[in-house]
């Protein structure tokens, strides 16, 4: 097999950043320019990547987590951009990527886990991994709907409150104390920039930002962003409409209301993999959709 040069933290090398643009573009459809143009690239954020004439031809990136379980913090290595160019695979370079990352950072973390889709369901356990079902938290309005009150929701943009979202994503409270994802400015700002620039609204009264869109009566929550603890019955008051059945919260909420479930759902297409010496999640969770990297 022949032989590609391995690099890794090329944050500063504009060219093979570009190159790693160009193939997560062809992989995900994701062009990353919008996030680390912007500087939110930190040393958080590790790609280790197979190079070949300058050009990025397989990548499994690492990203440092800060993670407080049940009110312990544990030091995470999340992996994620796991990517080989449609010219190179087959060849066993994700593996040797793997392997890498597994040696590089032996003894340094807590736990490493990843999230994963249909098609490499079974590479992972190769190497150690572990899959745990995550749950869905919801709330069933049908018998007793929230009424909805008038409030001053904005829709936010990047464009033009770049220095609020910025500032909310440095200074953020916790929502949960089974999951709190720390120092995680750099995921979030991601996540406004290139995954939800058009759902992101500001509850004026409650100074808040919500990661929302809904469809056909679902409201889906992504994240709760504030700078204090909030209301969350009155949060949902100033979200919800007449419309609204039910509501579906993409992380572990704090609290409970009447009409909550959480269920044991399997999914395929995001699938959690952890690899840890010991039980760290049991019972009902789900990580912080904010915090895939």
């Amino acid at each position: 097999m022949e032989q590609y040069k391995l690099v890794s933290n090329y944050r500063h090398d504009e060219k093979l950043k570009d190159s790693f643009n160009d193939l997560a573009i062809k992989t995900f459809g994701l062009d990353f320019r919008g996030w680390y143009n912007k500087g939110y690239w930190n040393d958080q954020y590790i790609p280790y990547s197979f190079v070949k004439d300058e050009n990025v031809i397989a990548n499994a990136s690492i990203y440092k987590m800060s993670i407080r379980i049940n009110g312990e913090r544990m030091n995470g290595i999340q992996i994620g951009t796991v990517m080989t160019d449609e010219n190179y695979r087959h060849q066993g370079l994700a593996k040797q990527l793997m392997l890498h990352i597994l040696k590089e950072y032996e003894g340094a973390y807590d736990f490493m886990y990843l999230f994963a889709n249909n098609t490499v369901l079974d590479f992972y356990p190769k190497f150690g991994f572990s899959r745990i079902h995550e749950s869905e938290f919801s709330l069933d309005l049908t018998n007793k709907p929230i009424q909805p009150k008038n409030a001053n929701v904005q829709q936010l943009t990047i464009e033009q409150d770049l220095e609020l979202l910025e500032n909310y994503a440095k200074k953020r409270d916790t929502q949960s104390s089974m999951i709190e994802v720390e120092q995680n400015e750099s995921l979030l700002m991601f996540y406004f920039t290139l995954v939800f620039p058009n759902a992101i609204y500001y509850l004026e009264d409650l100074k808040t930002i919500v990661l929302m869109e809904e469809e056909e009566g679902v409201l889906n929550i992504y994240d709760i962003i504030s700078l204090q603890s909030i209301n969350v019955e009155e949060l949902l008051a100033s979200i919800v409409k007449e419309t609204t059945q039910k509501v579906v919260f993409y992380f572990t909420p704090e609290f409970t209301m009447e009409g909550m479930t959480a269920t044991i759902l399997p999914n395929d297409d995001d699938a959690l993999f952890v690899l840890s010496k010991k039980p760290i999640l049991q019972g009902n969770f789900m990580f912080p959709l904010t915090s895939h990297c």
